[in-house]
């Protein structure tokens, strides 16, 4: 009988170990499995078409201005145009270069793995169009609340203050004329940016008398602005970028030498036949030029900021 009680108190204080160290071995599996969150200030994504051209340095640019504006808050960088991140990637993989372009979705899925909550997603598209329609539909990632950032002309309001801004670069009306190059949009749906094409051309001509739009790709096109600028009597017209980066249409289509891929010369070359002397605004940054793009203008970067906050707030 002795031996029985000792045996089962044996085996009750065995249990009882058992039990206690799988409780504490459940209870630190628990802890180990259970999500942890950040509570730091929500990250803000920059959104940018992206750019194969040295026009970076305006990315540069605006990246330095945000982290000074927004510290604590962790700045992403995520590119829309996949041809622009597959060619950049490719080269940075050839240069031994760690960096990689990065698009929303891949941008937001790491965020959510690093137990982010809270996102701002920033466009740095300057109109409302097929590239601001996207990110509105792929900024979506189970377990974020996401919040976003309007394109740069989202208000007339805020594109009479880049106007105001631009105007100390168009010349005098008895010198010559400006015009103002945008991408433009080929398709007439999903976007409601060739209205604000069509619009913003209305307010340029109440606003100024020798202030003409294009675009590379839609309307106003560029036949319209150069047919407008070979026109109007002065000799001097400038090509004022309204891209937030200069880089490869302004630097070929529009300022570039060489014929492009069909044969057709750039707006530059075009208005030099017809007897225009021509240039474009340019900025000097470490020893090197570039064409300025709206990225380089202050008001631009305020405007960029003014959206994040808003963004922030809405969150």
């Amino acid at each position: 009988m002795k031996r029985f009680l000792s045996l089962m108190l044996a085996i009750c204080s065995l249990a009882f170990v058992l039990f206690v160290s799988q409780g504490v071995q459940a209870k630190t599996l628990l802890r180990f499995m259970k999500p942890t969150y950040k509570t730091s200030p929500p990250p803000i994504v920059l959104v940018a078409f992206g750019t194969s051209t040295k026009a970076q340095v305006t990315f540069d640019y605006i990246d330095q201005e945000v982290k000074k504006a927004f510290p604590g808050h962790e700045i992403r960088w995520a590119f829309t145009s996949s041809i622009i991140r597959k060619k950049m990637n490719r080269l940075y993989e050839k240069k031994g270069v760690e960096k990689r372009l990065k698009s929303l979705l891949q941008v937001l899925a790491d965020l959510e793995a690093e137990g982010y909550r809270k996102v701002v997603v920033q466009s740095l598209h300057v109109f409302p169009g097929e590239e601001w329609v996207h990110i509105l539909n792929q900024g979506e990632m189970e377990g974020l609340d996401i919040s976003f950032g309007e394109p740069i002309f989202a208000t007339w309001e805020d594109v009479n203050r880049v106007l105001d801004a631009l105007e100390a670069e168009i010349p005098a009306p008895r010198e010559g004329c400006a015009v103002l190059a945008g991408h433009g949009s080929p398709n007439t749906y999903a976007a409601p940016s060739t209205a604000v094409y069509l619009a913003l051309d209305r307010l340029l001509s109440s606003r100024f008398e020798n202030c003409f739009l294009g675009s590379v790709e839609g309307i106003p096109s560029r036949e319209d602005a150069l047919n407008r600028a070979k026109a109007y009597p002065g000799k001097h017209v400038r090509i004022i970028p309204i891209m937030l980066v200069a880089g490869d249409h302004v630097m070929n289509d529009i300022m570039g030498e060489e014929p492009g891929d069909e044969g057709e010369p750039s707006w530059a070359v075009e208005l030099r036949k017809a007897g225009k002397t021509v240039d474009a605004p340019t900025i000097s940054i470490k020893g090197s030029t570039y064409y300025k793009g709206l990225g380089f203008y202050p008001i631009t970067v305020e405007i960029i900021k003014e959206h994040i906050k808003q963004a922030l707030r809405d969150l």
